[in-house]
């Protein structure tokens, strides 16, 4: 099956999950609730699927910090630091002030900002610690130069997502549906496959690749 015919099931399925409603929570999130503040932190403690979010993410982040130490392990939780503070932002996603998650993906609404940010963020951690079952990496050779080389490796997260590879960078991209089609978005990055063609924008850089 090609990426463009994956990622459309892939949508469907994520078109499933919008449709979910607010339920209170039978089990609270990983924080304590007793000290939430802020509008976005107590709607995670009265909601069922968003409680549930915070506790995959805790143990995905625990998978995440047993692999690492040191320098890396401080790294890691100074960006889940940040990653809190975005998180409890997501207030500002309002009607008219849609909030931005990747170059095509938008939400207009508390609620599906903290969903969508739980799921990135737990998509993210399972690529680069690779806690989640991969595909088989493909290598792409781009503008007609094997050198200028793209690989390509694709998990089986919840929110489909990749780690894209070219030099001695590595960013991670999720499956959206952008105008143009389903593809992989992330910082700096635009991938999209099929046939064993794939047009990448990397770093500002524009490929054309096609797979070895």
């Amino acid at each position: 099956m090609s990426i463009k015919s994956s990622g459309l099931l892939a949508m469907a399925a994520f078109g499933l999950f919008l449709s979910y409603t607010c339920a209170a929570a039978d089990k609270p999130p990983a924080f304590d609730c007793a000290k939430a503040q802020g509008e976005v932190q107590t709607l995670i403690c009265s909601d069922a699927k968003l409680a549930d979010f915070d506790r995959q993410l805790d143990a995905v982040f625990k998978q995440a910090a047993a692999h690492s130490k040191g320098a890396v392990l401080k790294t890691l939780k100074a960006e889940q630091r940040g990653w809190i503070k975005g998180r409890d932002d997501c207030w500002k996603a309002r009607d008219g002030n849609a909030t931005w998650l990747t170059e095509s993906w938008q939400v207009a609404d508390v609620r599906s900002c903290v969903a969508a940010t739980y799921r990135l963020r737990i998509a993210e951690l399972q690529v680069r610690w690779q806690l989640a079952k991969a595909q088989k990496a493909v290598s792409y050779a781009c503008n007609g130069n094997a050198a200028n080389e793209v690989i390509a490796q694709l998990f089986a997260t919840e929110l489909p997502a990749g780690r894209f590879e070219r030099g001695d960078e590595s960013l991670v991209g999720y499956l959206v549906q952008s105008p143009d089609g389903p593809r992989y978005e992330g910082r700096n990055l635009r991938f999209a496959a099929e046939d064993g063609h794939a047009t990448v924008t990397w770093l500002g850089d524009t490929l054309d690749c096609k797979a070895r």
